[in-house]
């Protein structure tokens, strides 16, 4: 996938760009300045929806091996552990 900066993001030009621009956003919000800023300015409520939704898309769209490895960054899942 071809990586493009803050200033190129859009969406809803075309799916590849959403691609590139969702990545980008993505990228963007994991920084910990901009994450502590806004995680400090959220209501419990707004953290459950976003916790909920974005949960949701990684389970549709993660193998539980992906999970472990890619976004939790571990070696070796829990199961992988207990064997």
């Amino acid at each position: 996938m071809e990586k493009i900066t803050a200033d190129r993001m859009c969406f809803g030009l075309s799916p590849e760009l959403d691609k590139q621009s969702f990545c980008c956003f993505l990228q963007l919000a994991g920084g910990t300045e901009f994450s502590e800023t806004l995680a400090d300015r959220v209501s419990t409520d707004e953290i459950d929806d976003f916790i909920t939704s974005f949960t949701r898309l990684m389970k549709k769209h993660l193998s539980e091996h992906e999970y472990h490895t890619i976004f939790l960054q571990q070696k070796r899942s829990h199961k992988q552990e207990k064997e």
